[in-house]
């Protein structure tokens, strides 16, 4: 089994330790050195985000594909405010353009008060993922038909629809915890997303997955969202830790908004603040931001030396995860040093897992 890693595109070089919350004013100095130095540090892939007041996802995607060669692109997208057919058409034309380096991850949405500033105001999260669901349906249709084809659903009226634009290469990356995001998942996800938890947790995950995605034949892959934290040492690690977690705290709280008593709207949100009831879990997993910012998103980290976060990389491997998405608090320069540090540690040390593996196969087989 490979690894690989995806890094992140946040449109600017801020994060939780810079504002009190995440900024998303478009920089394009930072976006192209953000997209060149993860080329060259070894990325596969990096993460540009969705949100109802953001840049959109796709365009800066096709401009940092114009200026690299190499890097794949994960692009984030909510169903539900494009209709399938053009979504389709618009992502298999960035992936013809990118020369076949073009994922996407489909973000169903949650608090609704980000869905309402979209324009879609009363649906429930049930309804939602099954309008996701359709709306997937159509997606591989466009992208498969060889013939024009009618599609009459709950959500989505089609008729002759075809595309004569097909991708190469677009896999489908979903997340969510909930009962109705796993079905959701087990149908339509090539790689199921989840935000950095327990061994155990990740563990649960992954069967929970494999069991929905086998009643339809499909094996997916499996990506982790972390936020690393390294240094020469372990205790200077635990101390850049602790001044991030300050740092947050000390904004959150000059911005007026709450650092406890959160009750986020999401299921995979809740789940991840009851981890972060204890800063630190198994051994390098750290919460201390997620306590404060109510788990919105991916903000759980592994702590330690570059050796010492692959160590621990490699245990979340050893139970299925093909995928690591890695981004720190500060953005750029944190990218740096994990294309420097820590993304070839871990590949060396996986090569040598899985050449052991083979070995003792190839042993077993004599």
């Amino acid at each position: 089994m490979t690894v690989k890693f995806i890094g992140y595109i946040g449109f600017n070089d801020t994060s939780e330790i810079h504002n009190a919350v995440r900024t998303r004013v478009l920089d394009r100095d930072y976006v192209d050195a953000a997209a060149r130095e993860q080329e060259k540090g070894g990325f596969d892939r990096v993460l540009i985000p969705f949100g109802s007041a953001s840049p959109e996802s796709q365009i800066v995607a096709a401009h940092a594909a114009a200026i690299t060669s190499k890097l794949g692109f994960l692009v984030a997208h909510r169903p539900g405010f494009t209709q399938p057919t053009l979504a389709a058409r618009q992502l298999a034309t960035l992936d013809q353009l990118s020369g076949g380096r073009v994922a996407v991850h489909i973000i169903t949405g949650g608090a609704d008060e980000e869905m309402a500033r979209d324009g879609d105001v009363g649906t429930t999260k049930a309804e939602r993922y099954a309008r996701t669901d359709e709306y997937l349906d159509i997606l591989r249709s466009e992208w498969t038909a060889a013939q024009p084809f009618d599609h009459s659903g709950r959500f989505y009226q089609a008729r002759g629809a075809f595309s004569a634009i097909k991708p190469d290469n677009l896999p489908v990356f979903f997340g969510g915890s909930s009962p109705e995001a796993i079905e959701v998942a087990g149908r339509h996800a090539d790689v199921y997303a989840l935000w950095g938890e327990t061994l155990e947790q990740v563990g649960e995950a992954v069967r929970t997955v494999r069991h929905a995605a086998a009643q339809h034949g499909r094996n997916p892959g499996f990506s982790l969202s972390l936020r690393p934290v390294i240094a020469d040492t372990e205790e200077a690690a635990w101390k850049k830790a602790d001044a991030i977690v300050e740092q947050v705290r000390a904004n959150r709280e000059a911005a007026g908004l709450p650092t406890s008593g959160h009750r986020p709207p999401n299921a995979g949100s809740l789940r991840l603040l009851e981890t972060a009831t204890s800063t630190r879990r198994d051994t390098r997993l750290w919460t201390g931001v997620a306590a404060l910012t109510g788990a919105q998103g991916n903000s759980t980290g592994l702590v330690g030396t570059p050796e010492q976060v692959a160590a621990a990389l490699l245990e979340y491997y050893d139970i299925g995860i093909d995928h690591f998405l890695i981004r720190g608090f500060e953005p750029l320069a944190d990218a740096i040093d994990y294309g420097r540090e820590l993304i070839p540690l871990v590949r060396a040390k996986v090569a040598e897992r899985d050449a052991g593996k083979e070995a003792a196969k190839v042993a077993l087989a004599g």
